[in-house]
């Protein structure tokens, strides 16, 4: 596995860059539509991240890092945990004039973790938010006036460090490092007096280089009611931090190719934003905090719901301005759980997959148009053995709708598939020899 191990961890860091994507139009504010950050598994539970286990991982609290050795081998330890996951999105977009789809495929994360005796450490990848929409505006003969489209996002690194405490109790802290760039530009089209286009368009194209830590904190209490029953419970925080954004603006005149929609830059011109004040911006990025409880009988079944508080109304930017734009704290709750027909059965495979399945609510923190944008699913998933006992493949499919027709704006019902392969084992054993 450790062979193998190496080779996915390298193949990933080479496209991991590339792998990032969005189609929705909501993703045209702010720094883009921010990923779900959390697993496979915590996806397929309706976004629920409460609960930590020995063969998963868990980005969301660092505290999952560490963790009990295992009883079924006399207590030798923890397994060395890996994940990667990968997702398809299907949109179906509605106004109340008109209607479009759109498919995207995308790198969702990969992950390592290593028990270091009562402490564990954690490494993480992923994307944590997506731009990429075309968008356009018509004038009053219903001829294109403006085309705005854009692509980048924001790239996540995460180290975490864990302690366990006790049986019960762990803590744990990541340490975020937030890199990426995001491109916008804007089209403005000109037409003679015979509302025929002509030869030039005026463009203006914006770039913002972002980077900048932060950090989250979580920690889990799992005490046991009785020799089966678990209560779970847990909390995360991350506070307030900025984003350091280094801007770069360019008109430009234009040629489209009818064919190929190819722009050709002419008299092109860089804007001097350091007189502006501009060159070097910061971007406020708001606290979050997750409160949730559950319930399980170890090894069968478990339902908990959660609770996220994201203190939006914060973000600022002071290099885009959007009218008719502005931010209120989001919050998202999340209802869900597992179930194992029967984990120790060897006559049947089927017995030993994880059911899954949640609801979630969430509240974006976007108003746009006077309008709240807000957000439903429902997840279903399955848990798969492969390979030894401790490793799983998973899938998760996600249902739900994105925004309103309400005000000009555009509705989405979105189809989320994820899969991802959680490979586990015991690489730190002490063989014991008679």
């Amino acid at each position: 596995m450790k062979k193998n191990l190496f080779f996915i961890i390298l193949f990933l860091f080479s496209v991991a860059s590339f792998s990032q994507g969005s189609a929705s139009p909501y993703s045209f504010y702010g720094i883009g539509s921010l990923n779900f950050n959390g697993t496979t598994e915590n996806r397929a539970m309706g976004r629920l991240s409460i609960l930590t286990d020995s063969i998963h991982m868990n980005f969301r609290n660092p505290a999952s890092f560490t963790g009990n050795d295992l009883k079924a081998f006399n207590n030798e330890g923890r397994l060395v945990k890996f994940t990667v996951s990968v997702g398809n999105s299907d949109i179906n977009f509605k106004t109340n004039s008109t209607s479009a789809k759109s498919s995207t495929t995308n790198f969702d994360y990969l992950g390592l973790s290593l028990p270091m005796g009562k402490f564990g450490v954690g490494f993480g990848l992923m994307p944590h938010s997506s731009v990429g929409y075309k968008l356009e505006s018509l004038d009053d003969a219903d001829l294109i006036k403006y085309k705005y489209y854009g692509k980048g996002g924001l790239n996540k690194v995460l180290l975490g460090f864990a302690y366990q405490f006790s049986e019960s109790f762990a803590l744990g802290i990541n340490l975020d490092y937030n890199f990426g760039n995001i491109q916008n530009n804007g089209i403005e089209f000109l037409y003679d007096d015979n509302l025929d286009p002509l030869d030039y368009h005026s463009r203006e194209a914006n770039r913002s280089d972002l980077s900048g830590f932060n950090y989250n904190m979580g920690l889990t209490f799992k005490p046991m009611l009785s020799n089966l029953i678990q209560l779970h419970t847990a909390i995360t925080y991350s506070p307030d931090y900025e984003l350091n954004s280094e801007n770069y603006r360019t008109f430009s005149s234009i040629v489209i190719n009818s064919n190929s929609g190819e722009e050709f830059p002419i008299n092109e011109i860089n804007v001097d934003l350091e007189s502006l004040g501009l060159k070097e911006t910061s971007l406020s990025m708001p606290s979050k905090t997750s409160i949730g409880i559950g319930i399980g009988k170890l090894r069968k079944w478990f339902i908990g719901s959660e609770y996220t508080f994201v203190n939006t109304s914060v973000f600022k930017s002071d290099l885009i301005n959007i009218d008719n734009t502005s931010y209120e704290d989001g919050s998202t709750l999340s209802i869900g759980g597992y179930f194992i027909p029967d984990y120790s059965s060897f006559k049947s495979v089927l017995n030993r997959v994880v059911y899954r399945s949640g609801i979630y609510f969430e509240k974006t923190g976007l108003i746009i148009n006077d309008q709240s944008i807000k957000e439903f699913g429902m997840t279903f998933g399955v848990g798969i053995p492969v390979g030894n006992m401790f490793s799983n493949l998973n899938l998760a499919l996600e249902v739900g709708k994105r925004g309103t027709t309400d005000a000009n704006l555009v509705e989405e019902k979105f189809a989320n598939l994820k899969m991802s392969l959680s490979l586990n084992d015991r690489w730190f054993i002490k063989r014991k020899y008679n």
